[in-house]
């Protein structure tokens, strides 16, 4: 909180005060000798300090930031080795009748539960989850619409329902935002949570985080809540969710493994981010050999082995790497470059009618062209164009002229103060203009094939 409070006195702040002065070079050499090479500080005639830089913005925080980081890491890995903490992994069940495991996944938890969710999801499993606990002791007391949006105004209603209030289990039902609101309602109210995801789009069902936004719709930060205590992935109501949304849910899976690896390549991991990094790399095989069969599952709205093995892929899989490997300010290692390029195309002319997964896709390109892993982008580029993800950035109707807009738009995002140290602004931009070309060309030979 300091340290935000700080950033906060800081941006694009002059004059600025002897104090912040003495903290800026309090930070370790590395930052100062950073400091030294972009700012010049002198004197006004009121004897105020004043910073100069020729260079953007936004280095003043983030270089006194990743100061702190590179200072702070070193003094975290002492501190971890005395340290007490507990870890909490998602308990599910998946399959076509796994509803009628309520009953028995709840006998500890009460006997009245309330649901919360959005109104298309509700519709959808409102007979199933009837069905899953009839003859037992287990009552559902109301059905609830969660507002909309995951937004602490939803939220703070839904806390304040006597529905609410008064139910033993709080059921959240829906896709990543109706899962996101009924794990801050459960989390407030210190109430058991079950989470029943509608969609294989994201990890928001089985992860210890939840997306907040404004009233407006805009983003507004991050909500750190308890695990779902069990999670029911009903694959005959997967199979019959939007197809969009599972097709941009199989590409922002594929950066779990990339990222993971990338951004913690270098550092020595304890043992709770080590597994997850670990756990990352059986995300994206499982992607490659089922995806296209599943797609074609919901297509035509069959359940499926195949589909099953996405579903989980996207729902556990990553969230169970998400899980491990955010603990911040200790570390992030969730996302990284392709969620940079995902954060920057928000602010682009087109860009930002793409969905999510769909833009992380091709950030995943980017990410493998920065590493030089090129057979492995080779691979993943032949997949994306199979199924219709993007593979240059004609695809999601961004140009070259906005790639330096992207870059600044990135500069004060949880995956850029985490990333590697080598990772620059310009080498950003460069990797986004080498993909585009390689993606290009790739289109051009395959039309001519």
């Amino acid at each position: 909180t300091a340290l935000t409070v700080r950033k906060l006195r800081l941006y694009g702040k002059n004059p600025i005060g002897t104090a912040d002065l003495e903290w800026i070079f309090a930070r370790n050499s590395e930052s100062n000798e950073q400091l030294r090479q972009i700012f010049t500080i002198n004197r006004n005639a009121s004897g105020q300090f004043i910073l100069s830089s020729n260079s953007y913005p936004h280095n003043l925080t983030d270089i006194v930031y990743s100061g702190y980081l590179s200072a702070h890491n070193k003094k975290e890995q002492e501190r971890q080795k005395q340290m007490s903490y507990s870890v909490y992994l998602p308990n599910y069940s998946i399959g076509e009748n796994c509803y009628k495991e309520l009953p028995y996944v709840a006998r500890n938890y009460g006997k009245k539960a309330v649901v919360i969710g959005g109104k298309t999801a509700m519709e959808k499993t409102k007979d199933a989850l009837l069905e899953g606990i009839k003859g037992s002791d287990l009552e559902i007391t109301d059905f609830i619409w969660y507002g909309g949006d995951s937004s602490y105004e939803n939220g703070n209603a839904l806390i304040a329902n006597p529905a609410v209030r008064n139910a033993d289990i709080i059921f959240g039902v829906g896709g990543g935002r109706a899962c996101d609101t009924a794990k801050y309602v459960a989390n407030e109210l210190d109430k058991p949570l079950f989470t029943f995801p509608t969609v294989a789009s994201n990890c928001a069902a089985v992860t210890a985080i939840c997306v907040i936004y404004n009233a407006n719709g805009t983003f507004r930060e991050y909500y750190y809540p308890k695990l779902a205590d069990h999670t029911f992935i009903n694959t005959a109501v997967i199979a019959d969710s939007p197809y969009d949304l599972l097709w941009a849910g199989i590409g922002d899976a594929l950066s779990k493994e990339c990222e993971a690896v990338f951004s913690s390549k270098g550092k020595h991991l304890s043992h709770t981010p080590l597994m997850g990094v670990q756990l990352s790399k059986v995300c994206t095989q499982p992607l490659l050999d089922y995806g296209k069969e599943a797609l074609a599952s919901l297509k035509a709205h069959k359940v499926s082995d195949a589909l099953m093995q996405v579903t989980l892929d996207i729902i556990v899989s990553t969230g169970i790497v998400s899980n491990m490997t955010t603990h911040i300010p200790d570390y992030y290692y969730n996302s990284s470059l392709a969620h940079c390029v995902y954060n920057g195309s928000t602010i682009t002319r087109h860009g930002h009618e793409h969905l999510h997964g769909e833009v992380v896709s091709l950030g995943v390109l980017c990410l493998l062209t920065y590493e030089g892993a090129n057979a492995l982008r080779d691979t993943i580029m032949k997949f994306n164009a199979s199924i219709g993800l993007p593979v240059c950035f004609d695809d999601i109707d961004i140009t070259e002229d906005e790639f330096d807009l992207m870059a600044d738009r990135i500069l004060t995002s949880t995956e850029w103060q985490y990333r590697p140290q080598d990772v620059t602004r310009e080498k950003f931009i460069a990797c986004m203009k080498e993909q585009n070309k390689i993606g290009q060309e790739f289109k051009k030979q395959t039309m001519l094939l």
